[in-house]
């Protein structure tokens, strides 16, 4: 089998906190014990021919597997879980839940908190963020609740860990610096034996020797 090569940031702007995006995908492939090859790619190239032929957006992670192209996290680990045992259950109506929330995190979960956590960057320094500051939170805080409230007690999601809580951790991680999961224990609980695997380990610890390079250079 070919050897799969994925694009990362040259120079991530989350200074190491493994929240970029090559993150999930890294640690979907460390998950299946699949070996991998990182292309970085500077702001710049990203907008260049040659990385847009990948992904027309302009942004990374893409991943090429022989004369295979994909872009979009989503897609791509479902197609790391499609084609390697570990990411999704064996049980059709198991794995077609682990789909769902797969679907659930990068839209219903992540739409809000993306639009919480960037929105101190893009209008931080409008007069009207600090009237506006309330209601993302409030969108983000019934997301949490009624994820929150479907966790309950268990480890995962649906039964064993799968693609979806690889997902949903990735994500809800972007939370950290708000305060917000404090409100929740077992969502912290939850984050917590996420990054506490051993394959999130492997990925965080790769990522951030980019990060570290890129720092020292």
């Amino acid at each position: 089998m070919a050897t799969p090569t994925i694009t990362a940031f040259e120079r991530s702007p989350d200074r190491g906190r493994g929240l970029a995006r090559d993150m999930r995908v890294r640690w979907a492939l460390e998950e299946v014990g699949q070996p991998y090859e990182v292309r970085l790619v500077s702001f710049k190239a990203m907008k260049e021919p040659a990385h847009m032929a990948l992904n027309p957006f302009g942004q990374i992670p893409t991943y090429e597997d022989g004369d295979l192209a994909l872009f979009e996290t989503g897609a791509i680990i479902f197609h790391i879980a499609q084609t390697h045992p570990g990411l999704l259950p064996d049980d059709a109506k198991a794995r077609a839940r682990a789909v769902t929330w797969m679907f659930a995190a990068l839209n219903t979960m992540e739409l809000p908190i993306l639009e919480r956590t960037y929105a101190p960057f893009t209008d931080g320094d409008k007069p009207w963020y600090a009237e506006r500051l309330p209601g993302l939170d409030e969108r983000v805080r019934v997301r949490l609740k009624q994820l929150s409230a479907h966790l309950g007690d268990s480890d995962w999601l649906d039964g064993g860990f799968s693609a979806a809580d690889l997902l949903m951790v990735t994500i809800l991680r972007r939370l950290e610096s708000t305060g917000l999961l404090d409100e929740f224990p077992n969502l912290v609980a939850y984050i917590a034996r996420g990054v506490a695997r051993a394959a999130y380990q492997r990925a965080f610890a790769a990522q951030y020797a980019v990060f570290e390079a890129a720092s020292a250079g």
